[in-house]
């Protein structure tokens, strides 16, 4: 079975999501199939450590689509993202179901982002390796923004999220067997520092794979 060999680990999907929280006090890892739970969609499966399905995209249109969902596994959205665009840069703009009022990008418009990325100057001018900055608000007015920086990376590494002061926040990178072989291209492993909200850490990678690389 296709999972099984993602996950080695995975026998049956669970019937429910490992956790209702997504801030834990230890490092995390993820496994990453760019494969749609839904035949013939678009999008990818996010499995934890014990191989129980986390998080989900399933796009019916296209890969590089204007708005994507980033869901549970039991379908329930936790970011909507939207790609923006102002003058001739595009940017993109992530929305919590509890900020987005439900009433769609009309709504989202009038709401705070929980987060927003865009490509820098160089990264889009200078011919080198591709940066990306984010900026992930508070849910609330009384917590504090925060920074974040997407760095390509080179070998097996996709791309690493650093904070202003350039600690390591999360990576990821194409997935290795114990025995040394790294799986496909479509197979990845994102590792998440302690302390963080890993759903936003997915999300922000997911725009990063879904749209900028795209």
């Amino acid at each position: 079975m296709a999972m099984a060999k993602v996950h080695p680990q995975l026998l049956f999907p669970s019937s429910s999501s490992s956790s209702t929280s997504y801030h834990t006090s230890k490092q995390e890892t993820f496994t990453v199939w760019l494969k749609s739970l839904v035949l013939n969609g678009k999008g990818c499966t996010v499995f934890d450590s014990n191989g129980r399905i986390v998080y989900r995209v399933d796009n019916y249109n296209c890969k590089a689509s204007d708005e994507i969902f980033l869901m549970d596994l039991k379908g329930k959205v936790l970011f909507t993202i939207l790609r923006k665009q102002w003058k001739l840069l595009g940017f993109w703009e992530g929305y919590r179901p509890s900020m987005s009022g439900g009433g769609g990008e009309a709504s989202k418009s009038k709401k705070r982002p929980g987060f927003q990325v865009r490509k820098t100057l160089v990264g889009m001018f200078g011919g080198g390796d591709s940066t990306c900055k984010v900026t992930a608000e508070g849910l609330d007015k009384n917590q504090q923004s925060h920074d974040f920086k997407i760095q390509s990376w080179s070998n097996n590494s996709i791309c690493k999220i650093v904070d202003k002061s350039g600690d390591l926040i999360a990576e990821v990178r194409r997935k290795q067997l114990s025995c040394g072989i790294v799986l496909g291209e479509d197979v990845l492993t994102m590792v998440v520092q302690p302390h963080v909200d890993h759903s936003l850490i997915m999300a922000i990678v997911i725009v990063y794979m879904h749209a900028l690389m795209n």
